[in-house]
């Protein structure tokens, strides 16, 4: 027989979505050859660190992964699991941070503790201890109520049988927490009130609280997301099926009011009555990935977005894309969101490379201020990071480039730049070297990371670039500044490296143009004739100091610079062993000798295309 989707109407319940773009990645580099969502913003939410947890009465765990994320009362909320080593090995906790900006995060507090049953209650036969795993973590109740659930189940395997059951606390809008309830028991298992460490929500003498869970028990699209984890055969599911095992679930209402269901491993279903049934979920062969998630949207642009790992690989998952469409059946534009994969510093089982597990916010679990749509992820299945995409995504721009920073705020949004911010390398915009006469900072102090800052422009074969930079130091640090395709191919390669002196890539060859002193402006221009036998001119302070200089590589045209804090990296790759034990790498949890930089005034013409 056949499969469904050889004779699949799209958007019907044979095939949901469709990706019709003809972009593939390239699995060989951490960008996959692809182009960046223009002005995405990504910044480290929290850096894991064994020596120096940071986290209340945590002594350093480096397994963080899943992350959930909602707005409400002016902060963003997120939270995630935490194990002290690897994935599904006891003990596990959950933890939750929050920031009013998105870019400035508060210390990770403990929202569920690791499990302690109640005295006499012994690990059923088959498992060895107790760990968290669930794949929702927030829902706001029509009463208002800000409700954050977890669930807890038995290492090494929480699911069905090895489950115990799904807890919930309320968040109080001045932070604190309110009790920890169970709100389900395991179906398949014999957890009750009797048996387990927390009382059932419904002996909470709060009724505003028992009423919002009451609510969350009748959305059944909300408590689909739970099916991962108790799969039961009742009423609270809907579409049980023998051998249907559904991982993961993302939604969003179409514009005809069907709700798009999204699964891993590429399933989708619609349904139409707002997640009482479902069609039969069908694998979708236009989207390919693995064990990662499907995150679906609507945007504020009235349009709808996908974000995933383009690749049918689980331990390798990079990069993470987005594609959109106009009708949430379409989806078009294959683009980079997060396309940095930084060292994995703590080996842990299952820790699989790349930026994965992403979410956004669930419909009805809050909208942050302005156009932007907001996703989390972990990096490496170690530190959690978010990413800031300015909406309408797009990939081109059509003007010319002419910043100064002048007009922006410190601390917020840079137009039309894609920046990397970890914690210990952010990129921002400075009141440098005056309030009046601002630049963009990149600092670093990252034994194992950098800060990036990457600026698109019209893409050309003819580029005429020109920037100033200000280093704070000579003798540590380097600044690399890459002139680069739509591919990430990079014919112009200049760096201020580690021993005060300016190198400039002429074909294959490194050449020393200049020496450079600490807290002093450099002004720079670079022509760039992009064909497979083009050259490039180099003006420093004026002065031409390479003439028709050879691309370090054939590029048809150019259409983005890149100003990176560290060598270009193309390590780990899907060669680099992922199971492989080895010790924590070197220096890890310390910081390095601070390095900064300050960038100012990139124009950049557009001459030709």
């Amino acid at each position: 027989m056949l499969p469904a989707y050889l004779f699949a109407q799209t958007g019907s319940a044979s095939e949901p979505v469709r990706y019709v773009g003809g972009v593939t990645i390239d699995p060989s580099v951490h960008e996959g050859r692809l182009r960046w969502a223009v002005g995405a913003e990504s910044i480290q939410v929290m850096r894991a660190n064994r020596q120096h947890g940071g986290i209340d009465a945590d002594s350093g765990w480096t397994y963080n992964h899943a992350p959930n994320l909602a707005y409400r009362n002016g902060k963003f909320y997120l939270q995630y699991l935490s194990n002290p080593v690897d994935e599904h090995i006891a003990p596990g906790q959950t933890l939750l941070v929050t920031s009013a900006d998105g870019r400035n995060w508060n210390k990770p507090r403990i929202l569920f503790p690791p499990y302690h049953p109640p005295t006499g209650v012994k690990i059923p036969q088959g498992y060895n201890g107790y760990m968290m795993h669930q794949r929702m973590g927030f829902y706001v109740a029509p009463n208002g109520r800000l409700l954050t659930l977890a669930f807890y189940g038995h290492t090494e395997e929480p699911f069905q049988e090895g489950g115990i059951g799904r807890v919930v606390r309320e968040i109080y809008q001045d932070g604190s927490f309110g009790p920890v309830y169970f709100i389900r028991y395991e179906s398949h298992a014999r957890w009750n009130e009797t048996n387990t460490g927390f009382p059932f929500y419904t002996q909470s003498k709060d009724t505003g609280f028992i009423a919002a869970c009451d609510a969350l028990l009748k959305n059944k699209l909300m408590v689909l997301q739970w099916k991962d984890e108790d799969d039961g055969n009742d009423a609270l599911y809907a579409g049980n099926r023998n051998g249907d095992h559904l991982s993961a679930l993302s939604y969003f209402h179409r514009k005809d009011g069907k709700v798009v269901m999204l699964w891993k491993k590429s399933k989708a279903a619609l349904s139409d009555d707002e997640g009482a049934t479902f069609s039969v979920p069908v694998k979708v062969p236009t989207l390919i990935m693995s064990g990662g998630k499907n995150w679906g949207q609507k945007t504020e642009d009235g349009r709808y977005a996908m974000c995933y790992n383009p690749i049918d690989n689980s331990e390798y998952r990079y990069p993470l894309i987005i594609v959109t469409g106009n009708d949430g059946i379409i989806f078009d534009d294959m683009l980079l969101v997060q396309g940095e994969v930084p060292p994995r510093r703590f080996f842990g089982r299952w820790k699989d490379f790349g930026p994965c597990y992403t979410r956004g916010i669930v419909e009805g679990n809050g909208n942050p201020p302005g156009n932007d749509m907001w996703i989390t992820y972990s990096m490496n299945k170690e530190d959690m990071w978010i990413t800031r995409l300015p909406v309408p995504v797009a990939y081109s721009v059509s003007t010319p480039v002419n910043d100064n920073f002048n007009q922006l705020g410190v601390g917020e949004a840079i137009s039309n730049w894609n920046t990397y911010s970890p914690q210990w390398a952010p990129v921002t915009v400075a009141d440098f070297p005056g309030v009046k006469n601002k630049s963009l900072q990149l600092t670093d102090e990252d034994p194992y990371d950098y800060s990036r800052a990457i600026r698109v422009f019209k893409e050309t074969t003819k580029a005429d670039l020109q920037f100033r930079i200000y280093a704070g130091q000579s003798d540590h640090g380097e600044l690399s500044v890459d002139v680069t395709d739509r591919y990430g191919n990079r014919p112009v390669r200049i760096s201020f490296n580690s021993s005060g002196e300016i190198e400039v890539v002429n074909g294959s060859l490194p050449v020393k143009v200049g020496k450079y002193e600490p807290d002093t402006w450099y002004n720079f221009r670079v022509t760039v004739n992009a064909d497979v036998k083009g050259s490039f001119d180099l003006f420093l302070d004026g002065k031409k100091v390479l003439s028709r200089a050879a691309l370090a590589e054939a590029v048809k045209s150019v259409e983005r610079i890149s100003f990176r804090t560290g060598p270009y990296r193309d390590i780990p790759n899907r060669r680099t062993p992922n199971e492989e034990p080895g010790p924590p790498l070197p220096g890890a949890d310390e910081k390095v000798a601070k390095a900064v930089y300050y960038v100012d005034d990139v124009e950049v013409v557009s001459s030709e295309r």
